[in-house]
């Protein structure tokens, strides 16, 4: 989340999907339950000792040059290997019913309301199932309210609840708005965390959402995803 356009419309659609939405956020798949910590969401952890300090930095992205090019940049978890995502339409162009499924599905999965997928850090290299995922939308909402946007992002997302905004600033001193909240998969009856933060550049709005396998798989990734939003920056 990469979700790179590859090969056949079939190959594509399910690379898309497993990527997507297979292999990295349905609620428990693994497990067969939700985990015990899949309940309201948790403050947010600070000072000494916290997750904050439990993670080492294995390079940044949004440079140019970078695996993936962005309107920010923000510093990687050792060992997460980011790529970025082609929003290419999927297909060969012959207007095949497998060639239309895989383009269907393609847009579904690369937008989430007004947001494009841009660019996928993966976690599985560093031993977990999930991804940070960056988000881009257009340069029209440049001017816009961070906390109104990142509202649009989870309504977007559908079967969400107990969400809780708060303001965050990065080192740096770049502001946003940070989200933490649940997700319920319809098919699997389950219910798992989510957390997301979003900031406004002169090149429009930027995500970064992670998500996970399950709730617990969730935990155990946000040192990477507290690290990206303490080292963001727009210089």
């Amino acid at each position: 989340m990469g979700r790179a356009v590859r090969g056949t419309a079939l190959a594509q659609v399910a690379l898309l999907a497993g990527v997507l939405t297979g292999c990295a956020e349905p609620a428990g798949d693994g497990g067969g339950k939700p985990s015990a910590s899949a309940g309201r969401p948790t403050e947010e952890r600070s000072g000494p000792g916290s997750s904050q300090d439990a993670v080492r930095s294995g390079g940044s992205v949004g440079a140019a040059g970078a695996a993936c090019e962005l309107p920010v940049t923000f510093e990687t978890a050792e060992k997460w290997r980011p790529e970025a995502v082609e929003t290419g339409a999927p297909g060969d162009g012959s207007g095949s019913e497998e060639d239309e499924l895989a383009a269907e599905l393609a847009e579904g999965l690369l937008h989430q309301g007004p947001f494009t997928a841009a660019c996928e850090i993966d976690a599985k290299p560093a031993g977990n199932i999930g991804f940070l995922r960056v988000w881009t939308g257009e340069a029209d909402a440049k001017g816009g309210d961070a906390k109104a946007l990142l509202k649009k992002f989870v309504a977007a997302e559908g079967n969400t609840s107990v969400a809780e905004y708060r303001a965050f600033r990065s080192e740096s001193g770049v502001p946003g708005a940070e989200v933490e909240y649940l997700y319920t998969s319809e098919a699997l009856g389950e219910t798992k965390k989510e957390r997301a933060f979003l900031t406004v550049t002169p090149e429009g709005a930027v995500v970064v959402h992670l998500g996970g396998l399950d709730t617990e798989e969730h935990e155990e990734m946000l040192p990477a995803y507290e690290l990206a939003r303490r080292t963001l920056s727009t210089g």
